[in-house]
């Protein structure tokens, strides 16, 4: 028997929708959870084992604690953000069941290692990258020295084993839908854009697009695209349609879905015949065809990365796509009847007050159905963050975070300080939503159907919650600048 292990998600900041499934992890404007996927995976490796996934679960630390206590090997999915609480955490797990070893996994302990079993003693070991063989072997009873892409501690030494080769045949992988049969209640996870209860998985590892700021491609996937064959993927959703008749959406949360127009259109093929409504990620670049096929096969709605409506910001990215094609795939999208879900992100390389307008303007023409307005993040492990760092661009006395976990401006530049980048946001989603074309879409919403309307009244409460906060820190933050300034003694 291998030993009985337990996949965390670990509890968090309230609403926290970091961790284990989130690309952009923060406490957003409206209540969001998604699935800790890439957890999972080896949980349905494993017998005995239990996928644990506190916070859509309310699941407490206290509660967290005792459960680890029959635990022999505790795997934790952290995030740069999450990374404090969660060492403070699973020391309380340690002092409570001192023989239980402890691996940290994710992005932020893959980039660094060595840091994070010296902020933590109680972390027996890291698994970079890509780490489903890599934790499973250790609890099968494999030594640490011979198990690959691992980082541990030896004769006070960290140790890094070479790393593990990208996993190629993703269909000798479990459906991670057993394991969400086996241990998530479904009900307890909501997406403000997507239809409830949903369920969502990936047909798809890495992307090869090179955008600077993209998190998982840079440190957890990697850029080289492997994908499932198409009938392992339908097969999957053919099984999750019996198991779950009362989900509404099932949302594929791959890096890139449709990048590939031959394969998509052979797997809408296979998913058309099902019945199903989905959902999935989208770049612009996606022809009218292959959407077509989409739309045809169930696809209801996408998401889509615009990021910015500069074409200049666009280039130092390196986001492959342009202002033109952006506003042609949204055409098409709205000539099929393909929902929007647009994500822009203020504060990139090359934003200034003038670029932020343009961006505004340029969502606004869009007029995508709902849209979600980030500031950008520089995550260890990307181009991005060491561009902001080569060139003193982090803001040092400001945490990617605030205590309940919503986002803070981390970057800024000359001219364009942290407090504007915060105002613009609520700027951004005020002069967005409250037009008439969106006022009308969201009344409609709300007049015919109960459930939409109960579901709208609690995320408008919480957005303007969100937004009066973002708009008091913004004042607090320019009157402590003012003080500042004033108090300065006059240069010759």
């Amino acid at each position: 028997m291998p030993l009985k292990t337990l996949f965390l998600n670990p509890p968090s900041f309230e609403n926290f929708d970091g961790g284990a499934s989130s690309r952009w992890p923060a406490t957003r404007e409206i209540e969001s959870y998604w699935y800790p996927v890439w957890l999972a995976y080896p949980a349905g490796m494993l017998e005995g084992a239990r996928l644990l996934d506190a916070p859509p679960h309310h699941i407490s630390a206290e509660e967290t604690i005792n459960i680890a206590r029959d635990y022999e090997f505790l795997v934790l999915f952290t995030s740069t953000p999450g990374f404090p609480g969660d060492i403070r955490l699973v020391t309380k797990i340690k002092e409570a069941n001192p023989n239980i070893k402890i691996a940290f996994v994710g992005p932020h302990v893959t980039v660094l290692p060595e840091k994070s079993l010296k902020d933590c003693p109680a972390i027996d070991f890291v698994a970079r990258k890509e780490f489903d063989h890599t934790v499973v072997e250790f609890a099968q009873g494999k030594p640490l020295e011979e198990i690959a892409g691992i980082s541990y501690r030896k004769h006070g030494s960290v140790v890094h084993t070479p790393d593990r080769p990208e996993i190629q045949d993703l269909d000798s992988l479990p459906h991670v839908t057993d394991v969400y049969k086996r241990d998530l209640d479904v009900t307890r996870y909501n997406v403000p854009f997507l239809l409830y209860p949903f369920v969502s998985l990936y047909s798809t590892r890495g992307c090869p697009a090179q955008c600077t700021f993209c998190l998982w491609p840079q440190t957890l996937s990697g850029h080289p695209w492997r994908k499932r064959s198409t009938d392992d993927v339908a097969r999957e959703m053919a099984k999750a349609k019996q198991l779950w008749p009362d989900v509404r959406e099932f949302f594929f949360d791959d890096d890139t879905f449709n990048i590939q127009k031959a394969r998509t259109v052979e797997l809408c093929a296979k998913l058309k015949p099902l019945g199903l409504t989905w959902s999935c990620t989208s770049r612009v670049t996606t022809d009218y065809e292959t959407l077509k096929a989409m739309k045809e096969a169930g696809c209801r709605l996408l998401i889509v990365g615009y990021e910015s409506g500069d074409q200049q910001i666009l280039k130092n990215i390196k986001k492959g796509a342009t202002v033109e094609r952006a506003r042609q795939f949204t055409k098409d999208c709205h000539k099929l009847g393909l929902v929007v879900h647009g994500d822009f992100i203020l504060g990139l390389p090359g934003e200034t007050h003038d670029t932020i307008r343009n961006t505004i303007q340029f969502a606004k023409e869009l007029d995508v159905e709902t849209i979600q307005v980030s500031v950008a993040h520089a995550y260890p492990g990307t181009e991005l963050y060491d561009y902001a760092m080569k060139n003193g661009f982090i803001v040092a006395d400001t945490k990617m975070v605030d205590d309940g976990g919503h986002q803070m401006a981390q970057i800024q530049y000359p001219g364009l300080p942290a407090d504007d980048l915060m105002e613009a946001v609520h700027r951004f989603y005020d002069e967005y939503y409250f037009r008439p074309k969106a006022v009308f879409r969201i009344l409609r919403k709300a007049v015919f159907n109960s459930v939409d309307r109960k579901r709208l009244y609690k995320e408008a409460k919480s957005f303007m919650k969100l937004r009066a906060a973002r708009h008091k820190w913004v004042l607090a933050k320019r009157e402590k600048d003012d003080s500042t300034a004033a108090i300065q003694p006059a240069k010759a």
